[in-house]
């Protein structure tokens, strides 16, 4: 048992009681939490790290130190741990991806070792839902996307990724990883779309992290021919029923301040701002 204020890579045997700390804030861990469900703590199936925050002896923070850095339940001492911690290793992250208040003074700490970003989103709103829209009808022509329709959601997905990311998922290893990815999410069921009469994706969107207690939806976009059409809050009311009906009591996901008519839609959908998250992107 540890007695003091310390930092430590967690291991395997940890895992109870990082799943604790997780549980804490079902929502805003849900990408983290189901990872950690999946992959327990062995960083080669994790994909990473996780750093333990100890005050007093008890597990009260973490920090995932993988593709991504995610701060989590991470009180101010936490984060001076974690970015000193992260300061020593090395940028080996593509981003730090976390609730608002956190991420900012971790990037504050860490942004003069590791900077500049290449951008900085500084308010994400989160969003979420736990019932299906009262005014809004799902698209019936929305569906799961099967297997043998990787040729047709993959280009969707790499221009929704380009769009929202600003650099395409193809650079460096030639899209092998991203496309992986997008073959897991088709193979368990949580890529959904729309196709038109060529067989064009017009509308998409994936159910990404997925817990007992949430999910999050995420890759939404539309076709720029279709935009304005109105297929945006029918599509999503779409996903929403799938999310709800198959996978978690309830649906979150985050967006970016300035992308005004995302957010006009996915309030007419039902979703309610609960909190923010904040990106630095490399």
């Amino acid at each position: 048992m540890l007695t003091q204020t310390t930092s430590r890579v967690l291991e395997p045997s940890d895992l109870d009681a990082a799943l604790a700390v997780l549980d804490r804030e079902p929502v805003a861990n849900a990408f983290v939490t189901s990872r950690v469900q999946v992959a327990g703590l062995d960083p080669w199936r994790l994909g990473g790290e996780m750093w333990g925050w100890y005050e007093d002896g008890m597990l009260t923070s973490l920090c995932y130190a993988g593709a991504n850095l995610v701060p989590i339940c991470a009180t101010p001492r936490a984060v001076r741990a974690f970015a000193d911690r992260a300061r020593r290793a090395g940028r080996r992250c593509s981003s730090i991806v976390g609730p608002a208040e956190a991420t900012a003074l971790l990037w504050r700490l860490l942004e003069p070792h590791w900077g500049p970003a290449r951008e900085v989103r500084a308010r994400q709103p989160l969003m979420v839902a736990d019932r299906m829209p009262t005014d809004i009808a799902p698209d019936p022509h929305v569906r799961r996307i099967r297997k043998d329709e990787m040729e047709a959601i993959m280009p969707a997905c790499v221009a929704m990724f380009t769009e929202e990311v600003g650099v395409s998922p193809m650079a460096g290893d030639g899209g092998l990883l991203y496309q992986a990815r997008i073959a897991e999410l088709v193979g368990t069921g949580r890529s959904f779309a729309r196709l038109d009469e060529q067989g064009r994706v017009v509308f998409k969107a994936e159910i990404g992290a997925a817990t007992p207690q949430a999910c999050q939806i995420q890759g939404v976009w539309v076709d720029p021919a279709y935009r304005g059409r109105g297929l945006a809050a029918p599509g999503m009311a779409a996903v929403l029923r799938y999310a709800l009906s198959d996978v978690a009591p309830v649906v979150s996901l985050y967006v970016n301040d300035f992308n005004t008519a995302a957010r006009r839609t996915y309030r007419r959908v039902g979703f309610q701002e609960v909190g923010a998250f904040m990106s630095v992107l490399f």
